[in-house]
């Protein structure tokens, strides 16, 4: 759910979600989380390869402009629903919602295993909640409340960590501010872009992400030669885990509803550390164990409240 991705109440609010009586029981589903979870636990293993050599602007502006030419095709079939009035507004809700938290992920993937900011990631839920509770006056009752305590607690006990005796408390840092701006970029996305096709408001958020972006990634762009591997983890951070996966998430919530595929939430931090323990040997600590079992528990309480 890296963000790009991961906006499960945005999508349902933009295109009501059609879920057939025996969408629960379909065989498929099960396999189709799976995949938009590692689809987008892969993502933060992309970022660690790519981030060291790219730096964080280069890498996010590669990642928002290749995504938005994914969904440029989106764009063009709906481009009568989207005047230029409302791109500027389409373009703050951008910033918020991809430019600002792909950054912050990217620095950290400089400084900290992949499984780190994949478990931050998982914090979106709640702070999403926060956020509506604390700026636009939705009930957040004692259950969730209490999943928002927990959640934190699990925030500072990752924030403690240490791997290879290196402090991770920046990049956790980083990471969960992330979250929080995906958490206010999804309010934003419910009271907005209502009535939008989400796959087009998506392209119009990543590209104009992208312009904004551009003198920044043109002055940082890596002076030394970019290596193949960390070109082709950001061509699949940019194609795969961002333009392909929002169609296929956008296509999950339409089939089953929100509710089911917000599930994925608790898959990603797996995939995450799961990849990055395979294909980069990073450690996976015990301490580590215990704040993804926090956040993910705090996540599953939250979920149930809803």
């Amino acid at each position: 759910m890296d963000g790009s991705k991961q906006c499960l109440d945005a999508g349902a609010a933009a295109s009501p979600p059609v879920a057939p009586a025996d969408a629960g029981r379909d065989w498929r589903t099960p396999l189709e989380l799976l995949a938009l979870g590692a689809v987008w636990g892969g993502s933060f293993l992309f970022m660690r390869v790519a981030a060291p050599e790219f730096g964080p602007y280069a890498l996010v502006e590669l990642r928002l402009a290749l995504g938005a030419l994914v969904l440029l095709p989106f764009l063009w079939l709906a481009r009568a629903r989207f005047p230029l009035r409302i791109w500027p507004k389409l373009a703050a809700i951008g910033v918020v919602n991809s430019a600002l938290p792909f950054l912050l992920f990217a620095w950290a993937a400089q400084r900290a295993p992949a499984a780190i900011g994949a478990i931050c990631n998982a914090m979106v839920v709640l702070f999403a909640a926060l956020v509506a509770y604390l700026a636009f006056g939705e009930k957040i009752g004692t259950r969730r409340a209490l999943a928002l305590l927990t959640g934190f607690i699990g925030v500072v006990v990752l924030a403690t960590a240490k791997v290879s005796g290196l402090s991770i408390g920046p990049a956790v840092l980083a990471g969960a501010t992330a979250a929080l701006l995906y958490g206010i970029g999804l309010n934003l996305v419910k009271r907005h872009m209502v009535g939008l096709p989400p796959a087009a408001s998506a392209a119009v958020t990543l590209g104009c992400s992208a312009v904004l972006l551009l003198p920044l990634a043109i002055s940082h762009w890596p002076a030394q030669d970019v290596s193949v591997a960390a070109w082709g983890a950001a061509v699949g951070l940019g194609v795969l885990c961002t333009g392909l996966a929002f169609i296929y998430f956008y296509g999950l919530i339409h089939r089953i509803g929100a509710a089911r595929t917000s599930t994925v939430t608790y898959l990603v931090p797996l995939f995450g550390a799961l990849f990055a323990w395979i294909f980069l040997g990073a450690p996976v600590t015990p301490t580590m164990l215990v704040a993804g079992a926090i956040i993910l528990g705090s996540v599953a309480i939250s979920q149930r409240a809803r």
